[in-house]
């Protein structure tokens, strides 16, 4: 990299001289540019206040380091920007959120910067030296400033959730272990309507993370499922412990549930997270069924192998509610499957075949259509499956299609290790 310019730190002071001269119009300008780009943030004054004395003290600190040429690892973020992110987190607005209103607020500022350097004419040479240690510190010090600031968001967001709990916790214990319950009373108590549709889901980590935020990032992908299916308000939130917590949707009048876009939702959110929902229940009584529901998924899912990121009681409530004794069940899959419960390969190809022939009515040509074979091959799977079993796949069809099932979601839990 080419040696600074001699006079660049002096260029760069003068150029943050004459912006502070306008820093209250600067932070005012900068407050409206980041509220226009970020419909989120306004409608409320106290935020509003809070955001503008972020943005005043950032600018001000960072002002100061170009005029005085101070290093960066003597900076602390700026208190407002601190209580800020604190306030940001309280209110469940994404995390995102925050750390674009500071992108958006450091560029505004650099236009500031870059628009007076523009102004005192320097030569090409001192000019481009001028921008090049600009950038430089501006980037670091913003970098630094939104570590800081992420980190007491992500603090604050986990003790706020936690600190809401015992109270919160309570009223829905209450409701759950079906207690005379006032409807008048629980539902400003909660801070969640009981009359209308729900969507109860299991939110959990299969293990505890490090960084503390387990709690922020099950809030975060209950927000996403919750703005998928449009809910008409914020989600019931009930943390358990640091990695599980419980979740009640609300969806108004609506009872369809798009299963495929909430797990597409789940899957591009985070990856180490797991869901289980329970089905769409109304009113106190729905309250309690779609969470009972959603607890059975999730204990399903727990005892698979490999754990699945989203499991639905709508598709597994047969073998969610005999999921009670795994060894019972294991037992029952070994009888009616026989030889074809391997954990092998070729098995798995003709339980999958067997399962597509059995839900599509038996039907050979829909079969091979859903599975991109030859209407032969599925034939001889059958076939195949058939010597196996020793049986018609068409005979105790419901006691294979329900044990194909068990297998599909539990996995090698279910299966033998070689040929009995």
């Amino acid at each position: 990299m080419a040696a600074e310019h001699p006079e660049a730190a002096k260029q760069l002071s003068v150029v943050a001289e004459n912006v502070g001269l306008h820093l209250q119009e600067l932070s005012r300008d900068t407050e409206e540019y980041v509220l226009a780009e970020i419909p989120e943030l306004r409608g409320d004054a106290t935020l509003i206040k809070i955001m503008q004395a972020t943005i005043a003290e950032n600018s001000a600190t960072l002002l100061h380091v170009f005029e005085n040429e101070i290093p960066l690892d003597e900076i602390e973020g700026p208190a407002a920007a601190r209580e800020y992110a604190r306030r940001l987190a309280q209110r469940g607005i994404p995390i995102s959120t925050l750390i674009r209103a500071h992108r958006l607020g450091h560029w505004r500022f650099l236009q500031w910067c870059l628009d007076e350097l523009n102004r005192q004419d320097a030569d090409v040479d001192l000019a481009t030296a001028t921008t090049r240690r600009m950038l430089q510190v501006a980037f670091g010090y913003n970098d630094r400033v939104t570590e800081h600031v992420v980190v007491v968001y992500q603090q604050e967001r986990d003790h706020w959730l936690l600190s809401q709990t015992a109270a919160r916790a309570a009223h829905v214990r209450d409701i759950l272990t079906e207690k005379d319950v006032d409807l008048n009373w629980a539902e400003p108590a909660l801070g969640y309507r009981l009359r209308q549709n729900h969507l109860g889901l299991v939110v959990w980590l299969p293990t505890l993370t490090d960084g503390g935020e387990g709690l922020a990032r099950l809030h975060r992908i209950t927000n996403e499922i919750a703005q998928k299916l449009d809910c008409p308000a914020r989600p019931l939130f009930v943390p358990r412990d640091a990695i599980l917590s419980w979740a009640w949707l609300p969806l108004g009048s609506h009872g369809d549930v798009p299963w495929k876009q909430v797990s597409d939702v789940v899957e591009r959110c985070d990856p180490s997270v797991r869901v289980c929902a329970g089905r769409v229940g109304y009113g106190i009584e729905g309250f309690r069924s779609t969470h009972r529901q959603a607890a059975r998924a999730q204990e399903l899912a727990a005892a698979a192998s490999p754990v699945p990121q989203f499991t639905s009681f709508s598709h597994v409530g047969p073998i969610a509610l005999m999921a009670t004794n795994v060894g019972d069940m294991r037992a029952w899959v070994w009888g009616v499957l026989g030889p074809l419960a391997v954990d092998d390969e070729n098995s798995a190809r003709l339980r999958e075949t067997v399962q597509i022939f059995l839900g599509t009515g038996c039907s050979y040509t829909a079969t091979a259509s859903a599975q991109i074979l030859h209407k032969n091959t599925v034939q001889y799977r059958i076939r195949k499956a058939e010597e196996i079993l020793g049986y018609s796949v068409q005979r105790g069809h419901i006691d294979l299609e329900v044990a194909l099932l068990a297998v599909e979601y539990l996995g090698s839990t279910l299966l033998r290790t070689s040929p009995a």
